[in-house]
């Protein structure tokens, strides 16, 4: 293969499969059902905070 080949194949077989996994990606993200799964993820960093840390905890 010389690099003329490899050129025209990345430029259309390739090109097509990138934007098709592109567009998957983007309508996995959106798909209905995902808004629950995406909140909970979004607050997870909270889930077992029950109070703020006083001023001695933030020290040590």
């Amino acid at each position: 293969m010389n690099y003329h080949i490899l050129r025209e194949f990345a430029d259309s077989w390739v090109l097509l499969g990138m934007f098709v996994f592109f567009f998957g990606v983007i309508v996995w993200a959106i798909r209905p059902g995902s808004n629950k799964e995406h909140r909970d993820v979004a607050n997870s960093i909270f889930r077992n905070e029950d109070k703020p840390a006083n001023s001695e905890e933030a020290r040590t």
